[in-house]
């Protein structure tokens, strides 16, 4: 009996938790963040499409992300 309660105690919580959703304003930020990144990564595209140096463009796209994702690429991190 102990352990068919402890189980629906442990089903409720981990179903709130899986319900629990960002408040609208949070929404919107998130999406405001998401295009302000894609704007930079298409800026970083473009960069690189004028042949400028690498080094050059991921210093820009750094830049333009500065406070929007984690780590140094943006939210995005490709292997060559």
């Amino acid at each position: 009996m102990k352990k068919a309660v402890l189980f629906l105690a442990l089903s409720a919580v981990m179903t709130t938790a899986a319900v629990a959703q960002h408040s609208d304003k949070e929404l919107q930020e998130d999406i405001q963040r998401h295009r302000a990144m894609a704007a930079a990564h298409e800026g970083a595209a473009k960069c690189l499409e004028s042949k400028k140096d690498e080094k050059v463009c991921m210093a820009e796209l750094q830049a333009a992300c500065k406070g929007l994702a984690i780590g140094k690429y943006c939210g995005m991190k490709h292997g060559h």
